[in-house]
């Protein structure tokens, strides 16, 4: 991963949005877009090409990508459930290869969210993915997967470890090069997001493995740590900690972006992101939306800076 130690999908325009109670418009979306990528996102998950009944945030996707910047240095992600979408996301691709250049899939982990989710079991939803990623391959399109809910349904409860690993097998067997597992109603915690990237990465090594946490019950963040110390060098993550699914109770947000890189950073680990861009870009965001978002770095800043000899600061250490 040239001149970085590990990557951030930003998710904050599809995965962020995608719940907000009232459509934001078009143009805020794209502005969005754009603040991100001048803080140094370079793979943007921007739409999803679902039914327009199911996610009325998401009925703008063609218009969302068509009024993307041109960017050959950024990689612009569109979440697809079935091949009517695959159709969809395709079809913004024009002459000059402006448009969606990679596939998100999604498979799930277990039955509840499943139906609730795509209206399939599990095995039919792994299977869908599988040949849509194959279809997707043959016209020449990047493509990636995440298998939902690997540490818990919201109907079902805990979900076999097992289960997730044979759904991993099977989506490299089809040919995907990167797989994401994902805490899609935030109740992972670091031990077991250990065990399950270990099995997950015994079993398929040349596959590159990503994380998703959502952040629900306060435990993204470590989370994030875990998996990172399995090995694991990419991360979704959303500006401002926006998000959570309407098909799933009480799921609340991702993890948020500001969070992870500040994690990172101060770690010694580059993100290739701009921490006050973005935090810069949540107050933008909080304003368009009229509320404040979740993200504790947002609200609380960076690390403060030395001023003259550091008096103040320990001054007020000392009131603390």
């Amino acid at each position: 991963m040239p001149e970085q130690e590990v990557e951030i999908v930003e998710v904050g325009a599809r995965d962020g949005l995608q719940n907000e109670p009232e459509v934001v418009p078009t143009a805020t979306k794209i502005a969005l877009i754009e603040r991100l990528v001048a803080a140094g996102a370079r793979r943007i998950e921007v739409a999803s090409f679902v039914h327009p009944k199911r996610v009325p945030q998401m009925a703008d996707a063609e218009a969302v990508v068509a009024g993307l910047p041109v960017r050959p240095d950024v990689t612009y992600i569109g979440l697809v459930l079935n091949e009517r979408g695959l159709e969809r996301a395709l079809a913004t691709r024009d002459a000059a290869g402006h448009g969606i250049d990679e596939i998100g899939l999604v498979a799930v982990a277990a039955d509840g969210f499943g139906r609730a989710n795509q209206g399939m079991d599990w095995q039919t939803s792994v299977e869908s993915a599988c040949r849509i990623a194959r279809r997707a391959a043959a016209d020449g399109m990047r493509t990636q997967a995440t298998v939902s809910v690997c540490w818990g349904d919201p109907f079902e409860g805990e979900v076999p470890l097992a289960r997730v690993i044979e759904i991993v097998t099977r989506l490299a067997e089809a040919g995907l090069a990167e797989i994401a597992l994902a805490d899609t109603i935030g109740v992972a915690v670091p031990v077991r997001v250990t065990a399950l990237f270990e099995r997950a990465r015994e079993a398929v090594p040349n596959v590159r493995l990503r994380a998703h946490f959502h952040n629900t019950r306060n435990m993204a963040i470590a989370n994030c740590w875990a998996a990172h110390e399995t090995g694991v060098r990419v991360f979704d993550a959303s500006l401002g900690g926006l998000g959570g699914c309407p098909f799933a109770p009480k799921a609340t947000g991702n993890v948020a972006t500001e969070d992870v890189v500040y994690l990172f950073e101060r770690s010694g680990i580059a993100t290739g992101l701009d921490l006050e861009a973005l935090i810069a870009t949540n107050h933008w965001l909080t304003e368009k939306l009229g509320r404040p978002l979740p993200s504790m770095v947002g609200r609380a800043g960076g690390f403060p800076q030395a001023r003259g000899d550091g008096s103040s600061q320990a001054r007020g250490c000392a009131r603390s």
